[in-house]
């Protein structure tokens, strides 16, 4: 799955002027979102760890993908123009 920020997004006012970036708590949110609606059955208790390795810019678009752990987690990588961005985990509630 995929999500792109829009430019016009409010977040990224003043987030940097005249090089905007997407701020990491969007990407999370975002995250959130595509397992909601992928997956409505499963619900987030928390984020376990995230970890910012890369930019996303406003208009890129970045690819989701969600890896289940046996602990019952969610691991997830988010990844755009082939570089790596984010990566963590998530606590699930049980079904």
């Amino acid at each position: 799955m995929e999500f792109t920020i829009p430019h016009h997004h409010p977040a990224l006012a003043g987030h940097f002027p005249g090089r905007p970036i997407v701020p990491g708590v969007v990407v999370l949110d975002e995250v959130l979102a595509l397992l909601a609606r992928i997956e409505p059955a499963r619900r987030v208790s928390g984020i376990v760890g995230a970890k910012f390795t890369g930019i996303l810019a406003p208009g890129e678009a970045c690819r989701v993908e969600f890896e289940p752990r046996a602990d019952g987690g969610l691991r997830f990588a988010c990844v755009a123009a082939g570089r790596p961005i984010a990566s963590g985990l998530l606590a699930l509630f049980p079904p």
